[in-house]
């Protein structure tokens, strides 16, 4: 039986996906983007040229995570050399003497903000997972846990944890929802029942506390008691984390680690209905949870997140409704490829049609390989993932 109009549209979205990561945008990534003392760029110009700045630990972890992504996806470029660098120089200048990790480096790759936060930590995590993994390092994995045990001194007494040295009010859903992130990965790596916990652990969170129940939609702003903030913060809503959260309540539930069927239909429901701009065909960057247009800029990443829940629900259902909804979020995030140079892309969409032109932020290609590297698995040629558990239904 011939394909349908729909397997054949995910299957070209997949093809052209793999050929502008693999033949523009990996190779410039890993020589402009990649420098001598085994950091990463933090922005590449739009001209091409790489500049010279402070780095986010976060972001360091980010390319990690992207670099090993990209050997399981077959890319035969020097992805093996930049990661093992990379995770070389995080631990050998990233990480303090108490075994916690600082928050930036110096423009010349010397430690430069010193304090350890959470969202860091989930990014170092996940990209420890995910190079243990790619690099067959079961060192990496020790570290992981040994960093993890000693997060679990920030716990905080209404559930979740403190944001470490930089915490302060509100407390937010998105580091928690990284540190899920991590865990996942890290149960896939090594089996340690203590990832899959965790990941429970904040899955009940996110819907117990997260997500309203009257909308379905996600609340990003919390007291600290986890209810919502007072005034227009408490009611934010990012379509993107609506769309991000469902894609790991779909791998969750493939795992066997959490129910959230009821979550992320609703999540994915409300994003669906409030935070796409069909004149542009893009997620938009933030709505109240009644609906209403807070934000009508579109970032880059958003457009990921809504391809991959799309992506997840397919493999799920097989529901054709789905490969169109992905094929049209990849058709919104390549607006943001196309650049002089190729292999970069544009961050920001204004609500008028125009990009915002500025350097683009290594930070995206996280974003960026995770989805592309979902719709790559679905619509293009069988990839298996690497044995771990869960990884047969998932």
């Amino acid at each position: 039986m011939a394909a349908s109009d729909a397997l054949k549209a995910l299957s070209r979205a997949a093809a052209e996906a793999e050929q502008w990561l693999f033949e523009s945008a990996a190779p410039l990534w890993a020589t402009v983007g990649f420098r001598s003392d085994g950091m990463f760029a933090e922005q590449i110009g739009l001209d091409g040229k790489a500049l010279a700045l402070p780095g986010r630990l976060r972001v360091q972890a980010r390319q990690i995570y992207a670099f090993c992504e990209l050997g399981r996806l077959g890319w035969t470029g020097n992805w093996r050399n930049c990661a093992e660098r990379a995770v070389g120089h995080l631990l050998e200048r990233g990480r303090r003497s108490d075994g916690l990790f600082i928050h930036t480096f110096s423009a010349e790759g010397a430690p430069l903000d010193a304090r350890a936060d959470l969202y860091d930590h989930a990014f170092v995590l996940f990209s420890l997972g995910h190079a243990a993994r790619a690099l067959n390092r079961d060192d990496l994995l020790a570290v992981a846990r040994s960093t993890a045990d000693k997060l679990m001194a920030w716990r905080h007494p209404e559930g979740g944890f403190r944001e470490g040295e930089v915490d302060g009010p509100p407390r937010r859903q998105n580091p928690h929802m990284h540190l899920l992130e991590a865990a996942l990965a890290l149960w896939q790596a090594s089996s340690d029942v203590f990832w899959k916990d965790l990941a429970s652990e904040i899955a009940t969170l996110c819907r117990d506390r997260f997500i309203d129940s009257g909308t379905g939609a996600l609340r990003e702003y919390f007291t600290e008691d986890w209810r919502p903030v007072p005034g227009a913060d408490g009611d934010l809503v990012e379509p993107g984390h609506c769309f991000e959260w469902a894609w790991l309540f779909e791998r969750l539930d493939a795992c066997g680690i959490a129910d959230g069927a009821a979550a992320k239909g609703g999540l994915v429901s409300f994003a669906r209905h409030y935070g796409l701009d069909a004149g542009r065909g893009v997620a938009i960057n933030a709505v109240s949870v009644n609906g209403a247009v807070a934000s009508a800029d579109a970032r880059l990443w958003p457009q990921t997140e809504r391809m991959k829940a799309a992506l997840a629900r397919f493999r799920r259902t097989g529901a054709e409704c789905e490969a169109q909804e992905a094929v049209a979020g990849f058709r919104g995030l390549r607006k943001y490829f196309d650049t002089p140079v190729k292999g970069l892309w544009r961050d920001v969409l204004k609500s008028a049609g125009r990009f915002v032109e500025q350097p683009a932020p290594a930070s995206s290609f996280y974003h960026i390989v995770c989805g592309l590297a979902e719709l790559i698995d679905t619509g293009g040629p069988f990839r298996s993932r690497p044995c771990g558990p869960c990884d047969d239904a998932w």
